[in-house]
């Protein structure tokens, strides 16, 4: 297998390395890379599950399952770029193309910032839901989702214009084809100006913002769910930990590493070191958005007992081992069916 002298980072130019040996780190990568088909493949059913289940027994016009359907929009567009990843990183070169490159570009990035933002959307929703549960009735209708969900579409289209400036296909030294932001074709245009522009938006915008955000609203919830004094709602302090641990443990790091990489001043061995860990912290954060919709789907017991419909539907044998409770469309009446 035959791997580049280039760190995959969009932030960076190919030039800028000079004579530094990457070839060990970016191995890595292209082992690790493997993984991506995995995670596509994992993500399409996921994903598909989600959606079959939210038209199979829920409408389609409610706040949560709005979101929840955009969440899962943005999470296949954004999978759908990484067996591109995974194909470019193994071969070491790019074969789909010039036109294919800024399309993967562009799609790469807009599932990536509007998985974020919708992310960070779904947590202030869920705190209006608890925290002000009386007073946002009015407030969460259709009109308010459609709007919010719009202006996250709109925010990640408008950051995605640096991509379709910038990238491009070249060829650097004359032996591979790279598929990277290149500003060698722009004649009338500040490239380093977009890309600080691009890397700082990217920074306060999709980091900064949503971490502030996720942080405050759990917050909230917590402390209104504890005031509450109601036994059964500690199970749901938990699983609000376990979501925002989930959140740190599999998206800062890469983040701070993108961060910490953008330094010009870093040396050949820092910008080794930097390459080993964006290597890892890449994948984690890509396997993050990749079961985010089907976390934030069957944490929920409703949810969970429409999966258990669905298989019990399918295996008629599972029936006796598996509590099921029917729920209507409408969420007005119920009817149980205890496990033996």
């Amino acid at each position: 297998m035959e791997t580049t002298t280039f760190v995959y980072d969009y932030s960076t130019e190919v030039d800028s390395y000079g004579d530094c040996n990457r070839d060990d780190d970016n191995n890595l990568g292209a082992q690790l890379s493997v993984v991506y088909y995995f995670m596509f493949v994992f993500s399409l059913c996921g994903n598909g599950l989600v959606l079959f289940i939210i038209q199979r027994f829920e409408k389609l016009t409610t706040v949560t399952n709005i979101l929840l359907l955009n969440l899962v929009f943005s999470s296949l567009i954004f999978m759908i770029t990484l067996p591109f990843m995974a194909a470019y990183m193994q071969l070491g070169t790019w074969i789909f193309g010039k036109a294919m490159c800024k399309v993967y570009g562009c799609f790469h990035y807009l599932g990536f910032y509007s998985s974020v933002l919708l992310l960070a959307l779904l947590t202030f929703d869920r705190h209006l839901a608890v925290v002000y549960s009386l007073n946002t009735s009015r407030l969460r209708n259709h009109r308010y989702v459609l709007m919010s969900c719009a202006v996250v579409w709109l925010l990640s289209g408008l950051a995605c214009i640096r991509s379709m400036l910038l990238h491009n296909t070249f060829q650097f030294k004359n032996r591979y084809t790279y598929c990277e932001e290149f500003p060698g074709e722009l004649t009338y245009i500040d490239a380093k100006k977009v890309k600080d522009v691009g890397f700082y938006l990217q920074l306060v915008l999709f980091l900064i913002f949503p971490l502030v955000v996720i942080i405050y609203c759990y917050v909230r919830i917590v402390i209104t769910v504890i005031l509450s004094r109601i036994a059964t709602k500690f199970k749901t302090v938990r699983l609000i930990f376990i979501i925002v641990l989930m959140f740190f443990i599999c998206w800062a790091p890469f983040n701070i590493v993108i961060l910490l990489s953008y330094d010009k001043n870093n040396t050949c061995e820092e910008m080794k070191k930097l390459g080993y860990a964006q290597q890892i912290t890449r994948n984690m954060a890509y396997i993050y958005f990749s079961i985010s919709p089907m976390f934030y789907t069957f944490v929920g017991k409703k949810f969970q007992n429409y999966f258990r419909q669905l298989l019990v539907k399918r295996f008629p044998c599972l029936r006796n081992y598996i509590s099921v409770q029917q729920f209507s469309r409408t969420n007005m009446s119920t009817k149980t069916t205890p496990s033996a």
